[in-house]
């Protein structure tokens, strides 16, 4: 089963007053499904704009208003509830909410626990931004990141005010992806460094078009995005799909001389390589500065080779001894199990991952996939179908029980 850093986790989440509180509501959705026992607390000012009912429904856990409520044969909340968490989130946060935490001023039940817990904090401020960008709420932001607070954004975008600034709190998609990358330090790959490639290369004919192949990347970000969620460092190298992950080093390329050179520069000392691109084979000889024009004649392009990656890493492995595993990916139309052995032991490596792309359900521009998984050593794990993100989690298991 993929490793899900939220399973079991107990999520606090405190919302703020601000007109982003509904997004919170979202949130917390996500939180749930992911496995979370989330506690809401909501201050008076939030419960302005979302009621607690919201909330209750979402989590089905009582939600949290009042510093001073105290059930019978229970603790202080703001002590059980921050001795208990594994994460505390604030989204939004207001700038008001932001200078108590700064300060030390617990006079609602949110920054008691704020200021009571040992756990991670996640901070998504939201507000105008001119106070966004007020020396004071600045000033405070830089001391909660030397304490080690997370904060995360905030974003550019429309305001309550109906003008276009910095100040909008950060889509619940990213906050719940950087909470994954919170919780997943201690995972199983914990310390574990790791390279990943990702997309479809682009090869300029002219200003205007370049050759491509169909990838759209998902395959290499579901790898990247599961050793994140397990705990290793991860680098990723990736074309035209660039969202970013939490906790991942991208580093965007284009063309396969790009991501050549970025491959051989960040490959030193990781423990795992995994090649998930499609890097062209080739590209145009000539490329024109100007746009060509439409001709009535017949339009002839020159083709020469590109760099091949993987024979390149299999040449310096003889001198250099890493990186420690390399992992290639076969798409294949036709025989796939025998041109992918035969690119194994061409490129020297560890596994090969190989699908047939003329699969309704696997291959390019899919969130399923149909893999077999082939070892130098002749072993073959012929996989169902299934997704991307599941895929990729079984590479890892075998990649690292090697």
């Amino acid at each position: 089963m993929p490793f899900k850093p939220l399973q079991n986790k107990h999520v606090i989440l405190g919302v703020t007053g601000g007109i982003a509180a509904y997004k919170s509501a979202m949130l917390t959705s996500q939180l749930v499904r992911a496995g979370a026992t989330v506690d809401v607390i909501l201050t008076e000012a939030a419960q302005r704009f979302i009621t607690p009912l919201t909330f209750q429904a979402l989590t089905h856990r009582r939600v949290y208003t009042d510093i001073f409520y105290l059930p019978p044969n229970e603790s202080a909340p703001h002590v059980a509830l921050a001795s208990e968490a594994d994460l505390l989130i604030i989204a939004p946060a207001t700038a008001n909410t932001i200078a108590k935490i700064t300060n030390g001023l617990s006079d609602n039940l949110l920054i008691a626990i704020a200021i009571a817990t040992d756990a991670p904090v996640l901070i998504a401020p939201a507000m105008e931004t001119h106070m966004w960008q007020h020396p004071a709420t600045q000033i405070n932001i830089t001391t909660l990141n030397k304490w080690g607070i997370n904060v995360i954004g905030p974003a550019t975008g429309r305001l309550a005010s109906g003008v276009i600034g910095e100040g909008r709190m950060t889509e619940p998609d990213e906050i719940f992806d950087t909470a994954c990358h919170i919780l997943s330090k201690h995972g199983d790959m914990a310390g574990k460094r790791v390279l990943v490639t990702a997309g479809g290369t682009r090869e300029d004919i002219d200003p205007v078009r370049y050759l491509t192949n169909h990838s759209t990347g998902r395959m290499g970000y579901a790898v990247a995005k599961a050793a994140r969620n397990r705990g290793a460092y991860v680098t990723l190298i990736s074309t035209a799909f660039c969202p970013t992950l939490a906790g991942v080093k991208l580093i965007p390329v284009t063309s396969a001389y790009e991501m050549n050179k970025e491959v051989l520069e960040n490959l030193m000392h990781v423990d795992a390589l995994i090649m998930a691109a499609a890097v062209a084979d080739y590209r145009p000889e000539h490329v024109s500065s100007h746009k060509i024009k439409k001709e009535a004649s017949l339009f002839m392009l020159a083709l020469e080779r590109t760099e091949d990656i993987l024979q390149g890493i299999y040449n310096q492995r003889h001198v250099a001894k890493w990186p420690k595993c390399v992992v290639g990916f076969a798409a294949e139309s036709e025989h796939l199990q025998e041109n992918a052995l035969a690119k194994i032991k061409k490129k020297g490596l560890d596994f090969i991952v190989a699908n047939d792309i003329t699969r309704h359900d696997s291959g390019f521009a899919t969130d399923t996939n149909k893999v077999m998984i082939i070892g130098a050593d002749g072993t073959i794990a012929d996989l169902p179908t299934m997704t991307k993100t599941e895929v990729a989690h079984i590479i890892w298991d075998v990649v690292f029980a090697k």
